[in-house]
């Protein structure tokens, strides 16, 4: 896989992990280092490490292309994910999905709550779990604290595709894949997502695979 040694201490496993530079290899859904969980960040890896994964992360990221990367997917279990997203889609979508740019963040020990009881879904997908998408219904808006990559503390709240995002990092962090809370009669493959259901919303994908939508 490419990925150092779990017995070694992490520092070494990350210096290892940045040797050849350039973009990371991605774990695939299968590898235990996504369902262990991580470890909060209490200096372990030091600032000037610190600074050289989060970049390593933020080029693996840019690299996939994806919106969001936590460490796991890189496989460090090490609560630390970084989210951006240029969100470059159509007016329609982004107004659907509420789907609005996010500059390149980084989230250190990252923690959300649900906001309120409201609930949307729409397709999902992952680079851990390359080829296919699902439904996943999440909170609409939802509260994150943590700190950023400088210590600084972080308490915001994020609404419509960036809820979602800092949502599905964040679940990185504690285990959970997408598909764990995906309808798994929605699971689609990408060219089905790309062919058929492409609209804004999936009420068309429920009506025709047979699930409910909050």
């Amino acid at each position: 896989m490419g990925t150092p040694s779990d017995r070694a201490p992490l520092a070494e496993r990350v210096e290892e992990l940045l040797v050849g530079g350039g973009p990371l290899t991605i774990v695939a859904a299968g590898d235990p280092v996504l369902r262990r969980g991580t470890e909060p960040y209490d200096g372990q890896l030091g600032p000037e490490l610190l600074a050289r994964f989060v970049e390593a992360l933020r080029v693996t990221m840019r690299a996939a292309p994806g919106v969001g990367l936590a460490a796991p997917q890189v496989g460090v279990e090490l609560r630390v994910a970084v989210i951006e997203d240029p969100a470059p889609v159509p007016r329609n979508v982004r107004l659907a999905r509420g789907r609005v740019p996010q500059p390149f963040r980084v989230l250190v020990n990252p923690v959300y709550e649900p906001v309120g009881g409201a609930r949307v879904a729409f397709f999902e997908g992952c680079l851990s779990v390359p080829g296919w998408q699902a439904v996943v219904a999440r909170p609409a808006e939802v509260r994150l604290t943590g700190q950023d990559e400088h210590g600084l503390a972080l308490d915001e709240v994020f609404t419509g595709w960036p809820a979602r995002i800092v949502q599905h990092e964040t679940d990185h962090l504690d285990g959970v894949l997408y598909l764990d809370r995906a309808e798994s009669r929605s699971l689609s493959s990408n060219q089905a997502v790309t062919e058929r259901w492409a609209q804004p919303t999936p009420e068309e994908a429920a009506r025709a695979l047979g699930f409910e939508l909050p």
